[in-house]
């Protein structure tokens, strides 16, 4: 089941070359994990395998500033945030040499240089949202930086996180709409028109267990149209959520994957699943999604121990029938499970050159594993076994080396603190 949580992407039009040649125009991510936050790109023609030392670099471009954020790209333009000149910025750079255009001011920066801003900035046609780590939401003017209209989810929503490391969410835009996670009891999601901010809904929070701690979590909200009821689903502090989108009433909720350090992976939706996963010893969940009545009821089909999978950060991709992740708490071993059964089809255990959690996107067959260390990972989406086909280190990388990588036209996209790293890897 396809989910557009923005805007579909354009039908793609081959364009005539010189020499006979065609290519598709440029496609678009224009925000956290995709253009449906599954992190499957749509590129096509890769390279199958990664040869010494590394694929060719088309252009990096410096002055990003302190920070985790990955890279939304719509149009000629890329978009991240970081700190620098003591705030920070939503930043635009040019998508053909990563020429910086414009920045504008988010928020106050993380208090040191060990911080910096976790989300990544959402592009809808000519606007662009972000969320600072003192939970600053902005709108401004893709092509200037000029605000529009901000909230704050600590001081608009009495907006909380469930522990120390601030707000790391990416907002979502839906239609005429933004939708936020202030994490309050009072306001666990926020809805506000696109254009203006004015509040449309807000969701109260009932007592969804004992497991974790009340505020949001690190996650992202995603669509679900499980079982003809559209919702939102999100990983808080207390655990998984389900919040009907036409109102906000909540209708579901599922406490057993919190932790009470950190819930932060995105979830997974398809049909009427919803998985997710956590790390400090925590696990994964499949949950089936039921009508009953006028509500919704999430009922759990397995449940996984942390030894068997938790996925500390770095997200999970669903690839035909099998999850790809890192699995263990901080050290990203690549691991392959069955959707519906949770059948391990292999790793778990499997140590190559990267060491720490592990961001993953896949493209083309292959999954990009980008470690914490540093390193840089092409491995065969196969469920038949594990096959590496190739690896690389990030240059000048400060430890952590967190930030999600992206792969769009052709382009291996690698944010390393204040430098974006573009590499080339078209088949040629």
């Amino acid at each position: 089941m396809s989910i557009w949580l923005y805007r579909p992407l354009a039908t793609i039009t081959l364009c005539a070359l010189p020499g006979g040649l065609f290519a598709a125009p440029p496609t678009d991510w224009p925000g956290w994990r995709g253009p449906n936050r599954d992190a499957l790109s749509p590129d096509k023609g890769l390279l199958a395998e990664w040869k010494a030392p590394a694929p060719p670099l088309a252009w990096k471009a410096a002055g990003l500033g302190v920070g985790f954020s990955s890279v939304s790209i719509a149009g000629g333009r890329i978009y991240t945030m970081g700190d620098k000149g003591g705030a920070q910025q939503l930043i635009a750079l040019d998508r053909a040499d990563g020429r910086i255009l414009w920045t504008a001011r988010v928020g106050p920066p993380w208090s040191d240089e060990s911080g910096g801003p976790r989300g990544t900035p959402t592009v809808d046609g000519d606007l662009v949202y972000a969320i600072g780590t003192e939970g600053d939401l902005v709108c401004v003017e893709a092509a200037t930086g000029k605000e529009r209209w901000r909230k704050s989810l600590a001081r608009d929503f009495g907006g909380e996180m469930m522990s120390m490391w601030k707000f790391s969410e990416s907002p979502l835009v839906d239609g005429d709409r933004v939708v936020v996670t202030p994490g309050s009891r009072s306001a666990g999601l926020v809805t506000l028109d696109k254009t203006t901010g004015k509040e449309i809904w807000r969701t109260a929070l009932p007592d969804l267990g004992p497991r974790g701690r009340d505020g949001a979590g690190y996650s992202s909200i995603v669509i679900s149209n499980a079982t003809g009821v559209k919702q939102y689903v999100q990983l808080l502090g207390r655990g998984l959520v389900g919040i009907r989108a036409s109102d906000g009433k909540f209708l579901w909720g599922y406490n057993r994957i919190a932790n009470h350090v950190a819930n932060i992976s995105t979830p997974i939706v398809r049909a009427n699943w919803v998985f997710a996963s956590t790390g400090y010893q925590t696990g994964a969940v499949l949950l089936e999604l039921l009508k009953v009545g006028e509500g919704v009821q999430a009922k759990e089909v397995y449940f996984l121990e942390a030894g068997t999978l938790q996925n500390h950060h770095g997200g999970l991709v669903l690839v035909g029938d099998h999850l790809y992740a890192g699995h263990g708490h901080r050290k990203g071993f690549p691991i392959c499970v069955e959707f519906t059964t949770g059948k391990v089809a292999w790793g778990g255990d499997i140590r190559n050159a990267g060491t720490g959690s592990a961001a993953v996107v896949y493209a083309d067959g292959n999954l990009v594993f980008r470690y914490q260390n540093g390193m840089v990972v092409l491995i065969e989406a196969s469920p038949t076994g594990y096959k590496e086909k190739g690896s690389f280190a990030i240059p000048g990388v400060k430890d952590p080396s967190w930030t999600h990588p992206v792969v769009l036209d052709g382009t291996l996209y690698l944010r390393e603190q204040d430098n974006l790293f573009a590499y080339d890897v078209r088949q040629h």
